[in-house]
């Protein structure tokens, strides 16, 4: 059995080698903007940054729109990508300010970007978590269907600081808003998407 295992795990290794071989020589290839290097990187990655891409627009089209102009600047820009960190990774927050600079040419001017952030803290000062209770009855797919009903600001907000770790510090530079604003956006996002959540728990209990 421990010889079975054994072997399994080598040959796991060795496709993930081959695989990493393969990424690191159409990397290269496409810095020399080899097409079928290209269309290789593409390919792989299309369903996977369409995913992160979703999760900042519910828009299907518009989606698309900002996943392809992110493409555009992987492939422009990739020089830039020093073999350092995951080539996932790079590519990721290529997306994510593709999808925020979408956000806010949508927005007529500064002020209405930052308009939404005149609401009120939480009562209490502290931030709502939107997995209170009943944690094993939700799922990620509760939490992203909930987060296409914010507006965009408040998605984009808090995305960034859920899903991708930025302080409101670095929130506020991304999207041009000052740190209180970050912070009552994402106190109205969590309330919004802790409501649909407990509208789901309820119609779980009611079956």
């Amino acid at each position: 059995m421990s010889r079975q295992l054994f072997k399994n795990r080598s040959v796991l290794e060795s496709a993930k080698a081959m695989s990493e071989n393969e990424l690191i020589k159409h990397i290269q290839g496409c810095k020399r903007q080899d097409s079928k290097s290209q269309k290789w990187i593409f390919e792989r990655f299309y369903r996977l940054m369409f995913g992160v891409c979703m999760r900042y627009h519910s828009d299907h089209d518009r989606v698309q729109d900002i996943v392809q102009e992110g493409f555009l600047k992987v492939f422009s820009n990739i020089e830039g990508f020093t073999s350092k960190g995951s080539f996932e990774g790079w590519m990721k927050r290529i997306m994510v300010n593709t999808a925020i600079d979408f956000i806010r040419k949508e927005k007529a001017s500064p002020e209405e970007l930052t308009a939404e952030g005149t609401l009120e803290f939480s009562d209490d000062g502290e931030e709502i978590s939107f997995l209170e209770t009943e944690e094993e009855e939700i799922t990620i797919q509760h939490v992203l269907a909930a987060m296409k009903q914010l507006t965009p600001v408040y998605r984009a907000v808090f995305n960034l600081y859920v899903f991708d770790n930025l302080t409101h510090q670095e929130i506020s530079q991304q999207l041009g808003i000052s740190v209180g604003t970050s912070k009552s956006n994402l106190a109205k996002a969590r309330r919004n998407v802790r409501a649909v959540l407990l509208g789901v728990m309820n119609e779980k209990v009611s079956k």
